[in-house]
């Protein structure tokens, strides 16, 4: 999680994107990302528990990690465990590199850490690494001209350890540059407060450190920016980088930028970092805009002809489930009138079902305390899952 930062560029709304042109293709698999998959990894990423760096759950955590990368089709040789060691503490990173066609030597680095403090970490930064994991899963078949590295880092709760690690010992040798990296995009602490208007996202500049890289980190932040309000509903505010991941290769002369959410939780490092005090909507949005950003970054295809199946296969993901938080009753609007046949159950956050309905549209939750859920709606064969609050 990045410190507190004393100084900040803001400049809210609609921001010129005359240098980008809006590209269809980046727009349809941008709309990939879904809501279930991001409420759903947040979920399972909870249920790990707290992920001190070195623990048994830190392993459990990037073995999780492994399987999701294996469930979407990466191969063994893609997927590499980086271990590294401070004190008498080990852990790993973990590194999945996707081949460019054009470059396949030059590396775009989206990156975030997956450790935790004190709590499962849902926020900081749980909520980075859903975003990755959709970006792997809805870009693993699209060709991209530059390589893509998908990192997840350990250790950044404890001072960047892994990132430092892998900076220090594979991006360079010393003073050698072993990777041709373009840039280091990196997602920290992207949840939100449920509540909260989570309208904006930050997007990290570089303003200090070494001198010479800080025209071009302005030049991909405003990219960045640009691709947010292209592929998203959110606005953008600049923010200074601050300390986190993207740091050791600042460090080293690379370029950075990075996501970091507007009105900060108060919840990162604390037993409260859990998925309840989350916003799985605006992770969601920042999904969206992170995987536009990414193909343009990587130079993504612009064949759209690949996409529409998939897209069509998504559409019960815009089920309206509201009010949201709710007092006594849920009101479900499906996106197809012609759906009669659909079930709906409401589980706890671990997984254990408290209610079940089957073809009602006006759910009674008036027997269920207050607290956080997961909604989770069947049709055609489809599932989405909402996480719901109840407030009375």
């Amino acid at each position: 999680m990045k410190k507190i930062t004393l100084f900040m560029l803001s400049s809210l709304g609609m921001q010129s994107i005359a240098a980008q042109s809006f590209i269809q293709a980046y727009q349809n698999r941008a709309n990939m990302v879904t809501q279930t998959n991001i409420t759903t990894n947040l979920q399972e990423f909870s249920n790990l528990g707290i992920k001190t760096t070195g623990s048994t759950n830190n392993a459990n955590a990037l073995n999780w990690l492994k399987n999701k990368y294996l469930s979407y089709g990466y191969t063994a040789s893609q997927i590499v465990e980086d271990p590294f060691t401070f004190g008498s503490t080990s852990s790993k990173n973990l590194v999945i590199t996707k081949t460019g066609t054009v470059y396949p030597n030059k590396y775009v680095i989206i990156c975030g850490h997956f450790d935790s403090l004190n709590g499962p970490g849902v926020n900081d930064n749980g909520s980075g690494t859903s975003i990755i994991l959709e970006a792997a899963r809805i870009l693993r078949n699209v060709p991209t001209e530059y390589s893509i590295k998908f990192i997840h880092f350990s250790g950044e709760e404890q001072g960047l350890r892994g990132s430092r690690h892998y900076a220090n010992n594979i991006a360079y040798q010393g003073t050698t540059r072993v990777l041709d990296i373009k840039l280091v995009f990196n997602l920290d602490q992207v949840g939100g407060v449920m509540g909260n208007n989570n309208n904006t996202v930050f997007c990290d500049e570089d303003q200090g450190g070494l001198s010479s890289n800080n025209a071009a980190s302005a030049a991909v932040t405003q990219q960045l920016r640009n691709c947010t309000a292209l592929y998203s509903p959110l606005q953008t505010a600049v923010d200074p980088a601050e300390s986190t991941d993207y740091i050791p290769f600042e460090q080293k002369g690379e370029v950075i930028t990075g996501f970091f959410e507007k009105i900060r939780s108060p919840y990162p490092h604390s037993t409260s970092d859990t998925f309840a005090n989350t916003d799985p909507v605006y992770i969601f949005k920042i999904g969206k805009a992170s995987v536009g950003a990414l193909q343009h970054f990587a130079v993504a295809s612009t064949s759209t002809s690949a996409n529409r199946e998939a897209l069509s296969e998504n559409s019960l993901e815009t089920v309206h489930i509201y009010p949201n938080p709710a007092k006594d009753f849920l009101n479900i609007e499906l996106p197809d009138p012609a759906i009669k046949k659909f079930s709906f159950e409401i589980t706890n956050l671990f997984g254990n079902t408290l209610l079940r309905t089957a073809d009602i549209t006006k759910i009674d939750i008036s027997g269920l305390p207050n607290g956080a859920y997961i909604g989770v709606l069947k049709a055609n064969n489809q599932t989405v899952a909402r996480k719901i609050l109840i407030d009375r």
